[in-house]
């Protein structure tokens, strides 16, 4: 039923007639002003198109200092503008189309879903300025989506004012919007419908404890798939796993949002969970695509290491993305 309603509807708000192609694809996260012009920039987008890849997504991030504050700013950790724009142009070199999905993030471990801002007119109008700077600079670009925000669930709420910023975004891009709900905030969001997809981070727990089982994974996704394909049909739009992923710790499958589940690499266990993931999912036709968090990260970051961190590559799950992606 929830494919029916779906085919029978452009799938584009916008107004487009051509059906929004599915996404296979990864997250390139930067941490520093200069990460996208570093010199492994063209080896990870090689490395990303050799799993099978097509898509690649680039998250420049502002940052807010307390969850209170009327709206985000630029630091040294955020992506200089010239950076993005010629990662995007190599990108499009290497054959990959591209989503800008710009974050606003906090210090330390404070959530982003925490964000509520003493005086919501100013925040949002701060955002504004804030998405539109990127709208314009994935039109220049040519960048082939873009998503309207990320696991904002402090004020996600707030319908009237998103609609506003939607609004404002179509008036500087002209192509396919998303926003990222975080998987327990979805359903939470009404302005899906101003929107050309339903994005979800989907970091759901699979599993009570550690397991390499993919029968088991499957299983435990049965029930949340329904959900969201009855979902998807009532309205009337293809949902985007715009993030997923699962470090290659012990446990990974039990908190997937976790950096630091455990101390044990367990590469079995995440090739487990990407294998459950693509077998309950490709295919639908109300599902529009996944987008891996994340690729290798940045030299000399400091970042969790990689035995031990969400990047398949080099590791048993980016072999089960060849053997699916790359025929």
């Amino acid at each position: 039923m929830a494919a029916t309603v779906l085919l029978a509807v452009s799938g584009c708000a916008s107004g487009g007639t051509a059906p929004l192609p599915t996404m296979r694809g990864f997250a390139l996260p930067s941490w520093n002003r200069t990460d996208y012009d570093s010199p492994a920039a063209p080896r990870y987008l090689r490395d990303i198109r050799a799993t099978g890849a097509r898509w690649v997504t680039f998250t420049p991030t502002w940052y807010q200092t307390r969850v209170t504050d009327s709206g985000p700013h630029t630091t040294e950790e955020t992506a200089s503008d010239a950076s993005l724009r010629h990662i995007v142009a190599r990108a499009h070199e290497a054959g990959l189309k591209v989503m800008i999905k710009p974050h606003i993030d906090l210090p330390g471990d404070v959530d982003r879903a925490e964000i509520r801002p003493r005086d919501r007119a100013a925040w949002f109008a701060a955002y504004r300025r804030f998405i539109t700077h990127y709208a314009d600079l994935a039109t220049d670009t040519g960048a082939e989506q873009f998503a309207v925000g990320t696991e904002l669930a402090g004020v996600s709420g707030d319908t009237a004012a998103w609609t506003r910023v939607v609004e404002a975004v179509r008036d500087h891009y002209d192509g396919p919007l998303t926003y990222a709900a975080n998987y327990d905030e979805y359903q939470k969001i009404h302005f899906w419908k101003a929107l050309d997809l339903i994005g979800i981070d989907a970091y759901w727990p699979l599993s009570a404890k550690p397991t390499d089982g993919t029968a088991g994974l499957r299983r435990a996704w049965q029930p949340i798939r329904e959900r969201l394909a009855a979902y998807a049909g009532r309205q009337g739009r293809r949902i985007l796993f715009t993030e997923a992923g699962y470090v290659s710790q012990r446990g990974s499958t039990t908190a997937p949002y976790s950096w630091t589940v455990s101390r044990t690499p367990a590469a079995a266990e995440q090739a487990a969970a990407y294998r459950a993931l693509l077998d309950s999912f490709e295919g639908r036709a109300w599902w529009a695509g996944v987008c891996w968090w994340m690729w290798d990260d940045w030299p000399d970051s400091g970042e969790t290491p990689g035995k031990l961190a969400y990047t398949p590559h080099g590791k048993p799950a980016e072999a089960v993305l060849r053997d699916r992606w790359a025929r």
